[in-house]
């Protein structure tokens, strides 16, 4: 099975052509812009898409179905990407599979699916900007295929009060994600283990979307919806706008 992965749920925008099989050179596409410049989704998400079917040779008749990254993120990354894999999907008469950016990321490389890994659960946390972090906690699940624990359900939550909730979800707790590294003091606080800044543990990996679109029911385009689990920040500028 060969699956075409994308994600614009956060800053960076990642693509990637992945085959259960071997049947293709698993590649992967990024652009990780600055935390000064925003995010370049609307003039590279496609771009990388047609660089990474070239440099593993994969026709859009290979493609036997769409992984796109649902969130939670930011409104307009979202969008971004839901609308163009609904639009691809269409297009090609490909199945789409939504999947969860947060469980892409608590998943991590290919490479840390080791039993020995000193921890107990995997939190994932994207910065979700208004002093919050969505996040979500599981236990095991370290491979596409093993079913996970869910611990934490994706929620929106202030950085303290995730804290608060390190006692319930484990002693050993390896926390990742770009919401990791900016609110990593107070994480960190409350018994959290947080790699090192530059880690590829705290990236969105389109191949994880892939790896785990594979075990998932894939459906008609139209089917996948963003989950954005709170408001756009324009509609929560102008509700505060208006209690004021």
């Amino acid at each position: 099975m060969r699956i075409l992965g994308l994600d614009t749920a956060t800053r960076a925008t990642a693509v990637a052509i992945w085959d259960s099989d071997g049947d293709a050179p698993t590649t992967e596409g990024r652009d990780d812009p600055s935390p000064s410049v925003r995010p370049h989704h609307t003039t590279r998400l496609m771009a990388l898409i047609v660089e990474v079917l070239e440099r593993s040779a994969t026709r859009w008749a290979d493609i036997d179905r769409i992984a796109v990254g649902v969130g939670p993120g930011t409104f307009t990354g979202l969008r971004i990407g839901v609308a163009t894999a609904r639009a691809l999907g269409r297009a090609q008469a490909i199945p789409l599979v939504g999947v969860s950016t947060l469980r892409s990321l608590a998943l991590g490389p290919p490479e840390f699916d080791r039993p020995e890994a000193p921890f107990d659960a995997q939190l994932a946390v994207i910065d979700a900007r208004r002093g919050e972090v969505f996040a979500a906690c599981w236990r095991g699940g370290r491979s596409a295929i093993e079913p996970p624990e869910m611990l934490l359900a994706p929620a929106a939550l202030a950085p303290d009060a995730l804290a608060r909730r390190s006692p319930e979800l484990g002693s050993r707790i390896l926390a990742v994600g770009e919401g990791a590294v900016e609110f990593r003091q107070i994480l960190e606080c409350s018994g959290m283990w947080i790699p090192e800044d530059g880690s590829g543990l705290h990236k969105v990996s389109a191949i994880n979307h892939c790896r785990l679109a594979s075990s998932l029911r894939a459906g008609a385009p139209d089917e996948v919806r963003p989950e954005y689990l709170r408001l756009p920040d324009a509609e929560i500028t102008l509700r505060d706008a208006g209690q004021a």
